[in-house]
């Protein structure tokens, strides 16, 4: 009797490619269901590659980038967005300076515990790498030490996670002393667990063998291999730099309790990697800071005054951007610089209306915002990008997102909306006050015009008599100077 093939070993032997269906299979076709070969295939995501074009020989030795191949485990949601987090993946390759020759996704209900793919996945990836003369694989998720190790040994070449890239494209932007510190810790925190080595040289001794001559008076014993040796040295570096960057935040507390003691309000702009945080913080104060099309060009936060059109004071500051399954050990070491968002007033969530998922965006922020315990403050969704998004997509977020404005820091429409929406959301002074000022205290009038709300102003032979909501450091000053309300 003979038997039909068993499904499993179909779904072994095949691997499919991204393309149009052939029209003899479409009696096949059930809705938009898989069959099991289907999702344990490889399929190539089109639009990927950035391989380079007409480039002679000699100008490509000279640019020589390394050559990656992108690959993907979709376990869960639409086809459309396992092919988003790869072009985001192959966007953050780019970035880190690499050319992406290729970028496939395997669908399976979870990726594999020891290959991520699948072994016969795994030599499939094999020779797609031969065939494009790749140097390194990207996986898009975090691979343990395991998985790491045995699909290196498949591939034969460099195999790096989706961590490992953005720590890279972070390590390439720090340019302040604590960005650099805060990129260095969060590096040895990834790789410590990830030491491993090459043949014998890393299981090597640092004592002798017990009764051996070789090591000398001292050193006989089981010692230390070069591997424990490595773990140490980077556990006493990750202390050090865990007391610099404290000092560092030190610092960076006392100008924040400063601009408290003042009561002058802050206001943090957060939102997703390249949505436009540091264009609009040019165009809301002329602050002058870099923009680049590029992911994470600012890593080091900003920190301007700007003033409301009814003369109020605040703080901008612009800050790192997030990524969806931003890595645990980045958030950590740039704690210090995200209580920049937990400490704010009044938080702009930047999103980009022109990417392919924005709502995918305001999820990924918001469960770092969550993160750094910064989920209760007021958060106004600054939805950017107008003049390149599609009108459909803004007005889904809009309706989405009750507290919201559509702006373009490009052209500069709706900023004057933004403007209005961040006056009306700031917390205002509070305590009443009123007062005779003689005409010598006219810093104590200048600062009631700054920091509080002026309700009623009058100049007498003896000095300005005042009615004011200000803040509570600038009453006590005023309250030497309080009259009572009859005489105002």
């Amino acid at each position: 009797m003979t038997t039909a093939p068993r499904e499993d070993a179909v779904a072994h032997d095949t691997a499919t490619h991204l393309h149009l269906p052939d029209p003899g299979e479409a009696s096949a076709f059930d809705g938009d269901q898989l069959d099991r070969a289907d999702r344990q295939a490889l399929r190539r995501v089109a639009g990927l590659s950035t391989e380079l074009q007409d480039v002679t020989e000699v100008e490509y030795r000279q640019l020589r980038l390394e050559r990656v191949v992108l690959i993907g485990v979709w376990t869960e949601g639409s086809a459309e967005d396992a092919g988003n987090s790869l072009a985001e993946l192959a966007a953050l390759a780019e970035t880190a300076g690499s050319q992406v020759l290729e970028g496939l996704i395997q669908r399976r209900d979870r990726p594999d515990p020891a290959t991520y793919v699948g072994s016969g996945k795994a030599r499939e990836l094999r020779d797609i790498v031969v065939a494009e003369g790749a140097d390194t694989v990207i996986c898009d998720g975090e691979l343990t030490p395991g998985q790491l190790r045995q699909l290196e040994e498949v591939v034969k070449v460099k195999v790096i996670d989706r961590t490992a890239l953005i720590l890279d494209i972070f390590a390439q932007h720090a340019k302040s002393r604590e960005g650099k510190a805060q990129v260095s810790l969060a590096q040895m925190q990834y790789m410590l667990p990830r030491l491993r080595g090459w043949g014998e040289s890393m299981s090597r001794q640092a004592g002798g063998a017990g009764g051996s001559a070789s090591g000398g008076v001292g050193t006989r014993g089981p010692g230390e291999t070069k591997i424990e040796t490595d773990r140490r040295r980077i556990r006493t570096k990750m202390a050090k730099l865990r007391r610099d960057i404290a000092e560092m935040q030190t610092s960076r507390e006392t100008k924040r309790q400063e601009r408290r003691r003042n009561e002058v309000p802050s206001v943090a702009i957060a939102g997703y990697t390249n949505a436009g945080k540091s264009s609009l913080l040019n165009r809301l104060t002329g602050a002058g800071v870099l923009v680049e099309n590029a992911l994470f060009a600012t890593l080091d936060p900003t920190v301007r005054r700007a003033q409301t059109e009814d003369g109020r004071d605040y703080t901008l500051a612009d800050t790192v951007g997030f990524v969806r399954h931003l890595p645990h050990e980045l958030i950590e070491a740039f704690r210090s610089t995200l209580e920049e968002v937990a400490g704010a007033d009044l938080i702009l969530h930047v999103v980009d209306g022109s990417c392919p998922d924005p709502e995918a965006q305001l999820v990924a922020v918001r469960e770092v915002l969550a993160d750094v315990d910064a989920q209760g403050i007021t958060e106004i969704v600054v939805i950017n990008k107008a003049d390149a998004a599609d009108p459909v997509v803004l007005d889904r977020l809009r309706r989405r997102e009750t507290r919201s404005v559509v702006v373009s820091a490009h052209t500069g429409d709706g900023l004057d909306e933004l403007r209005a929406l961040i006056a009306r959301e700031l917390p205002r002074p509070s305590l009443p006050v009123q007062v005779l000022l003689p005409y010598g205290r006219g810093d104590l009038v200048s600062r009631v015009y700054q920091e509080g709300e002026l309700l009623q102003e009058e100049h007498t032979p003896e000095g300005t008599r005042l009615r004011a909501l200000v803040t509570a450091p600038l009453a006590s000053e005023l309250a030497a100077y309080a009259v009572d309300a009859s005489r105002l």
